[in-house]
This record gives C-alpha cells, sequence and structure tokens, in this order.
C-alpha cells in the first residue's frame, strides 16, 4: 500500500496539509464501524508520568538517550522529585487525565525505592496504575500487585529482524517471559510506527498480540529525534492504516494513540479511525489554549464524550486537597513545595506563543 511522503518533525501540520489515500479512507471507515459496534464512546486523555530521564540501555535508535550529549546522564541527577511527581498524579485524578503509565528507564533506582514511589503514586491517585519500567522479575511484580493493574512491554516494534537493530540491548524474549509470569495483571505493548517497518509487517504485532492475549495498546508515530537516524515520522495516513488494520483486527483491543503539539491536527482521522483515547499532548503546557480546545471539539465532533478536562481550570484549595491524601506527611511538604510553580507553568497561556511559532515555521 503506497503512502504519503513522510511528516517533517520540525513543521506544525495543519489540516489542510493531511493526505488521506481513499484506500486509507476505506479502512477508516471500516476501522470506526466497528469501534462504536463495541464501545461507548468514552474517550480520555492518556498522561505518561516520567520518573526519571535516565536508562542504563541508551542505545535503542530513536531514542534521545541514545544522542552523544545525553549519554552523560546518570541515575541520581536524572530523577524527579517525589513531589513533582505525587503533584502530577494528583492533576490526573482530579482533571480525568488516566495515568498511561507509569514510565522511566533502565537502572533509575533500587527496586525498593521504585516500589515506594509506584505504591504513592497509585494513593494519590486513587487507583492501581499501568508500569512501563522495562522488563521485570517475577518477584518484583509480585510485590507490586497491591498498587498495578497492568505492565506495558514497550518493544518498539514486533519484527524480530528490525528491532534487533533498533533497540539492540532491549530484546523482545524477555519481555514475553514476562508477559507468561504475569498471571491476572492486564498486559499492554508500546510501538512506534515509522521506525522503518512496511505496513505488511503488522503481522507480526497481530501475532504478538494474539500470542499473549494483550489487552491494549500504546501506538506512537515517530517523532525523530535531533541527531539519531531518523529524520522525518510517518504520515498521517501511514499512521493510520496501522490503527484502521489494528482496529479491524481486534474489535474489542483497547487502542491508545500518541500525537503531539505539531502535528495534534491529525486527531480527527485518529478518532475515525477507532482509538480509544489519545496520549503525548503536552496538556500541562498546553491547558486551555486554542490547540486543547481544538482537540476537545475533535474528540466531541467524531460522537465521543471526553471524559478528560483540557480547558476549564479547578478553582480548588491545593493545600487541602494536599492534606486529604492517605500518604506520609513528608510528601505532602514535598507536594506543597512543588505546587506553586506547577500552578505557574500549567496556567500560563500559551495560544500566542502557539501562533509565532506557526508564522516562523
Amino acid at each position: 500500500m503506497k503512502t504519503q511522503p513522510g511528516y517533517n518533525p520540525h513543521k506544525y501540520l495543519h489540516a489542510e496539509d493531511i493526505v488521506i489515500s481513499n484506500e486509507t479512507k476505506e479502512l477508516v471507515d471500516q476501522a470506526g464501524k466497528i469501534y462504536h459496534e463495541n464501545f461507548n464512546g468514552k474517550t480520555w486523555y492518556g498522561r505518561c508520568i516520567f520518573i526519571s530521564w535516565y536508562c542504563s540501555l541508551d542505545d535503542c535508535s530513536f531514542c534521545f538517550r541514545s544522542v552523544d550529549k545525553f549519554k552523560d546522564l546518570h541515575p541520581e541527577g536524572s530523577r524527579r522529585s517525589m513531589g513533582s511527581i505525587l503533584i502530577e498524579a494528583l492533576f490526573s485524578r482530579i482533571y480525568g487525565w488516566r495515568i498511561e503509565f507509569l514510565t522511566g528507564g533502565y537502572g533509575i533506582m533500587p527496586f525498593e525505592d521504585l516500589q515506594e514511589v509506584i505504591k504513592t503514586v497509585s494513593k494519590v491517585y486513587g487507583e492501581k496504575i499501568w508500569l512501563n519500567l522495562g522488563v521485570m522479575p517475577q518477584v518484583n511484580i509480585e510485590k507490586l500487585r497491591p498498587y498495578v493493574k497492568g505492565i506495558v512491554s514497550s518493544i518498539e516494534t514486533a519484527n524480530p529482524v528490525l528491532h534487533k537493530k533498533v533497540c539492540p540491548s532491549k530484546p523482545i524474549a524477555p519481555y514475553e517471559k514476562m508477559f507468561e509470569d504475569m498471571s491476572g495483571m492486564k498486559k499492554s505493548v508500546a510501538i512506534i510506527v515509522g521506525l522503518g517497518e512496511d505496513i505488511s509487517e503488522i503481522k507480526h504485532l497481530f501475532n504478538m498480540i494474539e500470542k499473549h492475549k494483550v489487552d491494549r495498546i500504546t501506538i506512537y508515530a515517530l517523532k525523530p529525534v535531533r541527531g539519531t537516524i531518523y529524520t522525518e515520522g510517518p504520515s498521517v495516513d501511514e499512521y493510520l492504516q496501522w490503527i484502521s488494520k489494528l482496529r479491524i483486527r481486534f474489535p474489542k483491543l483497547e487502542i491508545i494513540a500518541g500525537t503531539n503539539l505539531r502535528r495534534c491536527e491529525e486527531l480527527d482521522w485518529v478518532m475515525k479511525a477507532g482509538v480509544n483515547a489519545f496520549t503525548k499532548f503536552p496538556v500541562t503546557k498546553q491547558f486551555a489554549t486554542e490547540k486543547a480546545k481544538l482537540l476537545k471539539k475533535m474528540v466531541e465532533d467524531n460522537n465521543r464524550e471526553f471524559t478528560s478536562n483540557f480547558t476549564e481550570y479547578q478553582d480548588l484549595d491545593w493545600n487541602l486537597e494536599i492534606d486529604s491524601l492517605d500518604i506520609e506527611e513528608k510528601y505532602k511538604v514535598q507536594m506543597k513545595e512543588k505546587i506553586g510553580p506547577y500552578l505557574k507553568k500549567f496556567q500560563k497561556p500559551r495560544d500566542k506563543d502557539i501562533k509565532y511559532l506557526n508564522v516562523i515555521q
């Protein structure tokens, strides 16, 4: 199937730039009908919460950590404070952003520290959460069961040949073994479209989903990082092919699609292709901007109920909200130290910045 030219990651995508082939339109049509036959239309924003920027592997070819200037990162200096992590979890609960997953990298901290972070985030959020923290031994998985609903395997690509090139230090087999050890826990995979696969190679992903009875998938369009071997992401047309074929093949699979500020105007088509939710949009910096309002409109224009809040500030006593949490007092103190700076960033108007960037691009 022929696709349109790739997407330039350094320019903003506008609705008039989106070109969809007739073949893809037919796929999207079919996928959309299947979605509405199997789901109630509730759509949410998934918030990925990072707890560290470090990863001991640092050689996945698409990742910023593989670029030389980032190789000097170290575990201690790359960890976020507990206060900032917990503030993000609190905002996710109050504003209806589902925690897509808690993530970081390999070798970020001892397991005991990691367990404490996971437990406390789950308490602040008010329910069990998803994890995307690499391969974990079964003994650790068992210790995390009280706080974790499921684990995400960042496979990136299910094509075994390509995977060895893209993620040389992160083989697929240990992830599959982890899936086998996760009895009673939900399973998810995360993949990236644009790493070099043709749409025909989606069969590898289909096989993995069927083999491990995967409950959910997070699918991203590659956002190239300067200094890596990638210079452009997939076209909207190509991205839609992957999403649509996933929905058609797996009618009840939960599909979350990634987007970003520069290509978010594709969301209208992504909704039509039958995703359940979307993630990666920088909502903290873009809350209540024209872009945020546009995304909300796109969701609702597709006969969906948007269950997350992107546009209406909550007039709350944040110290009171923090005091009501069932967590250790030291963490409440840390959260109160972070809430002021977080609110300033969260409430800063960004529309003029967006319009300016559109002009200069």
